[in-house]
Parts: structure tokens; sequence; C-alpha cells
């Protein structure tokens, strides 16, 4: 709620080797509370400046409003991160197109009934998503996927779905509750079990892990990719 905690917090992962730092001003963990465009704004525009003054490092900003990836983009933003795969808001795709940036497109849903195989669920909705950045002139080389782990997916069909789909694969499991059921563990004490998911995707084939922990995790990831990938 702080631009210099922000700040701070930001060097501090970069510090720890983070390559991309992903900014939101709206909670989207399941049953969170709606924020309307102008107070997202307000949140996250002056953290977008200080941060574009004191880093280099590239940004992603956690929205699926266009609105707000629009002001973000202006501001030099790099990516998007639509949790709603660009399909709660009809501008969205437009917007990533005219600023040619990158785009994290999740699967997601409101429930976790699926009506076929969960995995044919995940791909046709993915696919619906890149069609639609596509059509708008989304440079295909720009994006990339994210499963949706802990979106619309009780736990087992979590552990189901940790899987490549085509694209770059973007895994976010850090502290999710996938982790948490399995070790009975509260979300400060998920550590090694985020670890665990970012060495097992990236035997799987993911390509960017976002996490909490950026240090420890780097140095697994680089065993991993030592291990699996020479």
């Amino acid at each position: 709620n702080s631009i210099d905690e922000a700040l701070k917090h930001a060097i501090k992962m970069v510090e720890e080797g983070a390559d991309i730092i992903d900014l939101g001003g709206e909670s989207t963990r399941p049953g969170h509370s709606y924020v309307d465009a102008d107070e997202e704004l307000r949140r996250v525009i002056p953290v977008i400046k200080k941060l574009k003054e004191e880093l280099d490092t590239p940004i992603s900003v956690d929205t699926y409003k266009a609105k707000v990836a629009d002001e973000s983009l202006k501001l030099g933003v790099e990516m998007i991160n639509d949790v709603w795969g660009l399909t709660k808001d009809k501008d969205m795709a437009s917007v990533i197109a005219k600023h040619n940036a990158y785009v994290c497109i999740m699967h997601n849903q409101d429930d976790t009934e699926y009506d076929k195989d969960i995995m044919e669920s995940i791909k046709e909705f993915l696919l619906e998503s890149i069609n639609i950045a596509i059509k708008a002139g989304v440079d295909k080389d720009k994006i990339v996927l994210d499963p949706g782990i802990g979106f619309g997916k009780t736990y087992e069909q979590n552990l189901e779905v940790l899987k490549t789909l085509g694209y770059p694969i973007l895994l976010g499991t850090s502290r999710k509750s996938v982790i948490g059921n399995t070790l009975d563990l509260p979300p400060q004490e998920r550590v090694e079990g985020t670890i665990a998911t970012t060495v097992l995707g990236i035997r799987d084939g993911v390509d960017i892990v976002r996490v909490h922990d950026v240090e420890k995790n780097l140095r697994a990831a680089k065993m991993a990719d030592a291990i699996y990938r020479g």
C-alpha cells in the first residue's frame, strides 16, 4: 500500500534474481473483492512510475481491464498478465496489440465443474484466447500461457494441469492452496512446496515461474535447468 515499500520489495526481488516484476492493484485470488478500473489505476500507476524511474527490469501488470492495461502500457510496461485470458474485456487484446506488448493469457472459470476432460477444456479456452489475441494483432511470439493453477480447479485438478500446452508456459503456484492442502501449512511456510513445483514444472517444460521467494526458487530453477535441459 506504499510506493516506497513497493519499490523496496521490487529492488529486493531484482537483487535476488527476478527477471520480471509482476504488479497488480486488485487481488485475483478466489473470493477476492472487485476493484473498479479507476481505483486500480490509483493503486498501480504511481508504483509503475516509480519502478520505471528506479529499475531497468521489465514490468508485468496483472489486470483484466483494458483501461488499466492501456494506461500502464503508456508508461512503458512490457507485459499484461490477464487472469481471464482476454475474455473479460473485449478491448483488452486490441490495447495490447496497439502497444506491441507481451501478454500472459491465463485459463480461468467461475467454478470447478468441467463438462469434458479438464485438459481438453483448458486447451479449448486457451486456444480461443490465442485466437482473440492474434485476430486483434497481438504478435504470436509475444504470447505466454498460464494454466491457472488454483483458478476454477479443485485440488486434484491443480495437480493434473501441470503440463505444457504448446506456447511458452508460465507457472504460478507460489504459496497457493494446492501446496497448503498437501503440506497442511499456512502461506508463509510454503516455500519448499513451491520449490518442488518449480523443479517439476521446469522438468515438464515450463519457461517462467512466478514466485514470492525469488532467491530460493531461482537456485532450484538453475539446478533443474542444468539437470533436465543441460
